[in-house]
């Protein structure tokens, strides 16, 4: 089993920004690829970041890429995201999770859950 512990959301500004944490515990963090989705109020589930089980390879929605990092500390068993020139769309539950295998921008192929963080933009 693996715990998942979101945190770091907030209220901020349009054009802010906020870094996500997600803390693991249970069996080995480094074993795990990582992903972060978000939520928004009725609306489905969508992918935001993943990150392979040593850093070296990430992917981003196009809604994302160039404004969002994703990154881990395996040392520290948490990943992160790194959320600049936020928009009001942000505004969304984030949640973290993990896979044991690739990284995978399919919600449904992800094992271990986070409860959720809210992110909220204001315009």
């Amino acid at each position: 089993q693996v715990q998942l512990v979101d945190s770091g959301g907030g209220l901020v500004q349009a054009g802010g920004s906020l870094r996500l944490s997600c803390a693991s515990s249970g069996r080995t963090f480094s074993n795990y690829a990582m992903g972060w989705f978000r939520q928004a109020p009725g609306k489905e589930r969508e992918f935001v970041a993943a990150i392979g089980w040593s850093g070296g390879y990430t992917n981003y929605a196009d809604s994302v890429k160039g404004r969002f990092t994703i990154s881990r500390d395996n040392a520290k068993n948490t990943v992160y995201l790194q959320m600049n020139s936020l928009k009001p769309e942000d505004t969304a539950i984030y949640y973290c999770a993990a896979r044991l295998s690739s990284p995978s921008m399919r919600a449904t192929l992800y094992d271990y859950w986070g409860q959720g963080t809210q992110v909220t933009v204001s315009s």
